[in-house]
């Protein structure tokens, strides 16, 4: 798939004596970097982006590229840790606004899930990077994204177990089922980047909530037995 050049220079920075440090220049250049590749691996893919593709995209010369990543692997695993710490960041703000006190334990999810998706639809290059670019990338890209889900399965297990006594909840049988959760909201999510199924990724509340009380429930049986 051939790659489309639609040039967006963007954050330019002064020269001559009006120029700014030389680390923020590096600083620009590299945010320069890192928004065209987000945009060439949303476009054509990571099997058919390329160095020159992306410098061509960023408004800059392919030996620019060079003084940053070794390639375009390294730039997609870098482009991948800025692209979690975004949505991470993102979720966590989203959160603080609207997780108030909730009146039940499933209004407390529902709100968290709501967080969720409405952070991926604010940040859809950053979403596309974390769960669908990356696939593919090789061992260490998958790593990576091995270790984030892992992160995100930690959080969310963590917050079951701090949260739910408040509303006597039901938690998590083992935080394999959080994980769980995860692999299968990464997939719901994959689908829709990819596909546009379904339309709208707000849709996929009500799906990923019933994971969630569908775990939480078994957990109680178990419990109860």
């Amino acid at each position: 798939m051939a790659e489309a050049s639609t040039t967006n220079p963007g954050n330019t920075v002064p020269r001559g004596r009006h120029a700014p440090p030389l680390e923020v220049r590096v600083g620009v250049q590299r945010e320069r970097l890192f928004e065209a590749a987000a945009r060439v691996f949303s476009r054509v893919g990571y099997a058919d982006a390329s160095a020159e593709g992306i410098s061509r995209e960023a408004g800059m010369s392919k030996a620019t590229f060079y003084e940053h990543f070794a390639n375009k692997e390294e730039c997609l695993l870098a482009l991948f840790d800025q692209a979690a710490a975004t949505i991470m960041q993102a979720m966590a703000d989203e959160q603080r606004a609207n997780r108030r006190e909730s009146e039940s334990y499933n209004e407390w999810i529902a709100r968290g899930v709501r967080a969720f998706l409405e952070t991926l639809t604010a940040h859809p290059e950053a979403s596309r990077t974390l769960l669908v670019e990356i696939v593919g990338a090789g061992p260490v890209a998958m790593e990576r994204r091995d270790r984030i889900f892992q992160l995100f399965a930690e959080l969310l297990y963590n917050d079951n177990r701090a949260v739910a006594p408040h509303y006597a909840a039901p938690q998590f049988a083992s935080i394999e089922d959080a994980y769980a959760i995860v692999g299968a909201i990464a997939a719901l999510v994959d689908r829709q980047l990819r596909n546009g199924l379904p339309e709208d990724p707000r849709d996929l509340e009500p799906v990923i909530e019933r994971l969630f009380f569908g775990l939480l429930s078994q957990a109680a049986e178990l419990d109860g037995r």
